[in-house]
């Protein structure tokens, strides 16, 4: 098997993005890197700290004091904060609704992407985001783009989040929180969500987890084996 191989999935929020990796990673023996987490964790320490994301200063002293690490178990990504398990808090709606916001902030996009370009040498990974083909890893051999219709990704998430003991949610809510991160991430002026040209587009509105995952092997496969 060759080293080094990068296969990087970008697309919109609750389109399944850490499902389809972490299933691939389990499958063909790959890395997971969840981008997002990272993210969030960043948002988390944030709110917790009420650091202005306005306020260069403030986030620059911030990001000092903040040193995330991943741990796995089998082949799902777990995350800490400062040595802090916050795998489940990152994932609750005060996280969601700023986390595009954080991330838009070009120093935390900047320290974030020398974190996950080291992680990404003499490795085989898979990792997935918003800017992971067109920007962390812009020569990844395979590149791949998700998508779905809006009203079944709120569905997915709400399903998700319900099941989880969110009950005061609505699925408006959860609509309404995706079309504000959609804008915001396609906007925002670093590294907005876009397609890279050579990336393939996945629509999974009406695909299943597996027919996704067949559908990403049939694309990684031919790079697995040196030529």
């Amino acid at each position: 098997m060759r080293k080094n191989l990068v296969v990087a999935i970008d697309g919109y929020s609750s389109c399944g993005k850490s499902t389809l990796a972490k299933a691939l990673a389990k499958k063909l023996g790959l890395i997971y890197v969840d981008s997002g987490a990272m993210y969030r964790a960043v948002t988390l320490y944030f709110l917790r700290n009420n650091i202005d994301v306005n306020d260069p200063a403030a986030v620059t002293e911030a990001l000092k004091h903040i040193e995330l690490n991943f741990h796995s178990r089998d082949y799902e990504s777990h995350i800490s904060l400062n040595g802090e398990e916050v795998s489940e808090e990152i994932r609750l709606m005060p996280v969601s609704e700023r986390v595009s916001e954080v991330s838009a902030n070009k120093s935390v996009r900047v320290e974030m992407v020398k974190q996950q370009q080291r992680m990404g040498k003499s490795k085989n990974i898979v990792m997935d985001g918003r800017d992971i083909g067109t920007a962390v890893f812009v020569d990844a051999q395979v590149k791949l783009f998700m998508t779905a219709d809006p009203k079944i990704r709120a569905e997915r998430r709400f399903n998700e989040l319900r099941a989880k003991g969110n009950t005061d949610l609505t699925l408006e809510d959860v609509f309404e929180n995706l079309a504000h991160r959609d804008y915001a991430d396609t906007t925002r002026k670093e590294s907005p969500l876009v397609r890279a040209e050579d990336a393939i587009i996945l629509d999974n509105t009406e695909l299943s987890e597996q027919e996704q995952l067949e559908f990403a092997i049939s694309k990684v496969q031919p790079f697995l084996v040196e030529h």
